[in-house]
């Protein structure tokens, strides 16, 4: 779950329309507030549907607060200069990948295909990259955990770390299905799958990664992902390729096996025993749970900060949660609009 709601870019027809806060030289307005409202609930409806109008009630109060972390954050990360330009563009381009299409425009057809602007989503996830991008400079970046730390949650948490005895598999299927205007009978298909199946397992035992050789070869739907099946407990395959596979150790590569669907070479590419596993091998996790503990007070208090440095202004009847009695409330000029930086300023002087 992210820490804060996606940002909403401002659309030509939000311009004329009620105002309900004012967060230094930038506003928020009632449609941004109601789509925030809106994608809060299908959040919580596909992430838990049984508890969705219970976590729908417990969040509705901070949706306002959400979107002025979310101007403070954007502001913060252009006073520090970060564009997120390089990362959009690596982002989108991963996203093409993903759906195999094969260029930028293609990928913008099919945005718009389904109602959405493409120059508004890359906005949002521009928006997105920065917001995250400062919260790690600014916060997740003094929260490292100490050695002590590690040890001592392995310690407390040990009993929660038991697990059954699982392996990670990866594959590379080579299908003997038949294809559209492929002549071949069941046994030449079978021949030609067999020998292909042997060349690509003889490339990975001379030296070829087998992640290589699955994205390249592979006919399975893991194929981009290097033929990365997933974990398994025992019990959840079928019993040959159990015994086969958890006799394996990490790193190793099956020989070619026949299946229904035609040649299939499988790696193990993790084995992990039952029991609680060494500290070495869970420190990783170990190190990302501590930080996501710390980073939401963290967060927090750093937003407090944010929030007593900036003017903010909210109409009455709307509610900012996350509000600090040290907020200064801005003062209308009627020579002009104060820009953000310029009432910072002021208010650092002691102007205000």
């Amino acid at each position: 779950m992210s820490v804060i709601a996606l940002p909403v870019a401002l659309r030509a027809d939000d311009v004329i329309e009620e105002i309900i806060a004012r967060v230094n030289n930038q506003i928020i307005t009632h449609s941004e507030f109601l789509h925030s409202k809106e994608e809060l609930k299908k959040e919580a409806q596909q992430q838990d549907p049984a508890n969705a109008d219970k976590v729908v009630a417990d969040r509705d109060k901070d949706v306002l607060r959400d979107l002025i972390d979310q101007q403070l954050l954007l502001e913060k990360g252009k006073d520090l200069g970060m564009t997120a330009d390089t990362e959009v563009i690596k982002r989108l381009d991963d996203m093409r990948k993903q759906m195999n299409l094969g260029s930028m425009e293609e990928l913008e057809k099919a945005a718009q295909s389904q109602g959405i602007s493409f120059e508004e989503f890359k906005q949002n996830l521009r928006n997105q990259i920065i917001t995250q991008q400062v919260i790690g400079r600014e916060v997740g970046s003094r929260l490292t955990p100490s050695k002590e730390d590690i040890q001592k949650f392995y310690d407390t948490h040990k009993s929660e770390m038991e697990q059954p005895e699982t392996i990670r598999l990866s594959e590379i299927l080579v299908s003997t299905d038949p294809k559209p205007n492929d002549s071949r009978d069941e046994a030449q298909r079978l021949q030609a799958g067999q020998t292909k199946a042997d060349d690509l397992l003889a490339q990975i035992r001379k030296g070829a990664t087998f992640e290589d050789v699955a994205k390249k070869n592979s006919d399975g739907p893991t194929a981009a992902q290097g033929g990365d099946l997933g974990e398994f407990k025992r019990g959840a395959l079928a019993k040959a390729l159990e015994d086969k596979t958890f006799a394996m150790k990490a790193g190793d590569v099956s020989d070619v096996i026949r299946t229904k669907q035609g040649f299939v070479i499988l790696k193990v590419a993790e084995h992990h025993d039952a029991g609680v596993p060494a500290l070495n091998e869970v420190k990783a996790k170990i190190q990302d749970a501590i930080y996501m503990e710390k980073l939401q007070p963290a967060l927090r208090e750093y937003l407090t900060k944010l929030r007593e440095d900036a003017f903010i202004d909210i109409k009455a009847g709307y509610v900012d949660s996350g509000a600090s009695p040290n907020q200064t409330k801005p003062i209308e000029t009627a020579s002009k609009e104060l820009g953000a930086k310029e009432l910072k300023k002021k208010k650092k002087l002691g102007l205000f």
